[in-house]
């Protein structure tokens, strides 16, 4: 079967391709870029794009290609621009750049198949444009991941503050109107948290998107972990899944003695951040 390749869209001429360059962004160790690009394309557009620190990576007039890493051999189109102006600094943004209009329905919708052996994070296009396959075009902007179904829930806080800050619908509708118990699972200690969403306290998605904005969703034990070390701890530490879930119809005294049977069994009271 003969392959499209990204070239097959851009139809960049000679000329282009050879002074067009690709920007591959995955994660540093420290943040994830896709989980940026959710919540503020800019911050992969143009801060990754054009970020350097020493190393010189584009020059006046070449396309920059941004691609962003969804998983093994997959990467995300999300911007082209033409470099307008070299700032000439370290360290920092480096570089102004024009989006090339025409190729603007494309950003967040075309998945590229590539395999990326080597750790330099440029590659001139005209050397790998035979290597960049396309794999799928999305019918809409690529938004994150779909909602798995409620066993398979596992969020970092930045992926439940983007989900939350972006309205994300299917989350939205499939946690608003669902009584649960959850569980808070602190990554760096390994302390655990039960906790409950009920009609009481607004269901999951209200309780969690409590949990976005302070960190601690006025929990005891939590709120005072953040007031001694700040929200970044919850944002870099919490992650957030789902023991048992329930339709709004169900009592709330219910999900209060399930939320106490799972405190019992995970002893997280006397081993977690759990007061009653």
């Amino acid at each position: 079967m003969e392959v499209l390749l990204l070239n097959d869209l851009l139809r960049l001429s000679p000329e282009e391709s050879a002074c067009a360059k690709v920007r591959f962004n995955q994660h540093n160790g420290t943040d994830d870029p896709m989980e940026l690009y959710k919540s503020n394309p800019d911050k992969v557009n143009v801060e990754w794009l054009f970020w350097k620190t020493k190393q010189r990576y584009f020059s006046v007039g070449q396309i920059a290609i941004c691609l962003l890493k969804l998983s093994q051999d997959q990467w995300l189109l999300t911007t082209i621009k033409r470099v307008t102006e070299d700032l000439n600094v370290s360290n920092g943004i480096c570089y102004h750049g024009e989006e090339l209009e025409q190729y603007r329905p494309l950003f967040g919708r075309v998945i590229i198949r590539y395999h990326k052996d080597t750790q330099s994070q440029g590659r001139m296009f005209k050397h790998i444009q035979d290597d960049l396959i396309v794999s799928q075009i999305l019918p809409a902007p690529f938004d994150g991941e779909d909602f798995p179904g409620y066993d398979n829930v596992r969020l970092s806080f930045p992926q439940l503050k983007t989900i939350i800050d972006c309205g994300k619908r299917d989350w939205e509708a499939a946690l608003k109107n669902q009584k649960a118990v959850y569980l808070i699972t602190d990554k760096h200690t390994g302390k655990l948290y039960v906790g409950s969403a009920t009609g009481k306290n607004g269901m999951l998605w209200k309780r969690w998107s409590d949990y976005v904005t302070t960190g601690h969703g006025g929990n005891v034990r939590l709120e005072e972990l953040i007031r001694q070390n700040g929200k970044d701890y919850a944002e870099k530490y919490f992650q957030y899944s789902i023991l048992e879930n329930y339709n709004f119809k169900v009592d709330d005294s219910f999900i209060i003695e399930r939320e106490s049977w799972w405190k019992e069994t995970l002893q997280s009271r006397k081993w977690g951040y759990n007061d009653n």
